[in-house]
């Protein structure tokens, strides 16, 4: 969807510098995920799926959801009754700006809402815009969401890819390098980063209409608005029992959306590897784990991602090592196609990956005094 700079024409009610270092941030998401677009484009995706297996992918998609429900809670707290009208509306229309309108108009009744500044807000003019910072201390809080753009922006094209019956694998690295170059372009401009939307693609299945002119049309009404003032006033009336109701339910559906990255593919939790690589970036992420080396501060989200990674990928050398490896995760991962899925396997069997890759083959279970930790077998009881 198109990103414009809404929250710049109320800037005057942020903190300068945190919109800088936000900014900062969005731009150097935007940069890394470009250049990751270009590696894509001559490399292709396939060592992208062999790092980060659906079992990774899904871990970092549910712990930034979990990582920012104490956010949620602090707009919870200062207005409770009209976040939970809030929530309950959002239930039970199953909309989230039916709910949002809901718990406005009881902030509204309730007298939470603060028109003054939409009063003398002019009706046309330019947003205000605030130059970058840039800090490193910062960064680890920014940089995490680039693997899961990675892995949102490759799923999404292969959805398309499947729907229309066009193959654009090809197409991926492309898509990436946009994607972060449209994430640059609404940093510096004081926008959100930009990201692909499953919902979107849904919008396309049902209307069978696959032009990127109704994109262009969407975009060029979205800088209409960014143009009002007294819009952007509009929207930075929204009170925080509002907001606060509407981002435990945003919140919950972006841990959520990780759990559905590991049922669609199916990710056997009885193997430890896999186990292990969730249990310990969700909790370190939830807890806000914090590790500040040298003046930097690594937080919830950046220790939840890299613990993901480097756990998963610890665990399956050694398992490699000592020759127990259980079936993988992905097609790329054996050295198949994609589409095919290697777990379909009789049971009581394993696969036994030797060095090169994509070399497998069915094997015996090994004796049971190798089973357990590393196998991800469970030993009868």
């Amino acid at each position: 969807g198109a990103v414009t700079g809404f929250a710049a024409t109320s800037g005057e009610k942020l903190d300068p510098s945190a919109m800088a270092l936000a900014q900062g941030g969005i731009i150097s998401v935007g940069v890394t995920l470009a250049l990751v677009g270009i590696v894509v484009h001559f490399a292709g995706v396939r060592w992208i799926e062999v790092t980060m297996p659906p079992v990774v992918t899904g871990s970092i998609v549910a712990l930034i959801g979990l990582n920012l429900a104490p956010a949620a809670w602090g707009w919870v707290q200062q207005a409770p009754l009209t976040a939970v009208i809030t929530i309950a509306a959002i239930i039970v229309s199953s909309v989230l700006f039916i709910g949002v309108l809901v718990g406005f108009a009881a902030a509204l009744v309730q007298g939470e809402v603060d028109f003054s500044t939409v009063e003398t807000a002019a009706w046309v003019g330019l947003p205000t815009f605030h130059a970058p910072a840039f800090d490193l201390g910062y960064l680890g809080l920014f940089l995490p969401v680039v693997l899961v753009l990675v892995a949102e922006n490759i799923g999404h094209v292969k959805s398309v890819a499947a729907m229309t019956g066009r193959d654009l694998d090809g197409l991926t690295g492309r898509a990436l390098f946009a994607d972060g170059l449209a994430t640059t372009i609404a940093g510096a401009g004081g926008g959100s980063g930009t990201t692909t939307y499953a919902e979107n693609i849904g919008v396309m299945a049902a209307t069978k209409i696959y032009s990127t002119a109704a994109y262009l049309c969407a975009a060029i009404i979205a800088l209409i608005l960014s143009l009002l003032p007294k819009f952007g006033e509009i929207i930075a009336t929204i009170p925080p029992g509002v907001l606060g109701g509407a981002a435990t339910v945003l919140y919950g559906m972006i841990g959520l959306l990780g759990v559905r990255i590991w049922v669609e593919n199916r990710v056997d939790f009885f193997n430890p590897i896999n186990l292990n690589t969730a249990a310990v970036s969700l909790i370190v992420a939830i807890a806000n784990y914090t590790w500040s080396p040298a003046g930097l501060e690594f937080a919830g989200i950046a220790l939840g991602t890299a613990s993901a990674i480097v756990i998963y990928q610890v665990m399956r050398a050694i398992a490699k090592w000592r020759g127990t490896a259980t079936i993988p995760n992905s097609p790329a991962e054996a050295g198949q196609p994609e589409g095919t899925d290697p777990r379909l396997r009789p049971a009581g069997a394993v696969v036994t990956l030797n060095s090169a890759p994509g070399n497998t083959r069915m094997a015996q279970p090994p004796p049971l005094r190798s089973r357990g930790f590393i196998s991800g077998r469970r030993s009868p009881r």
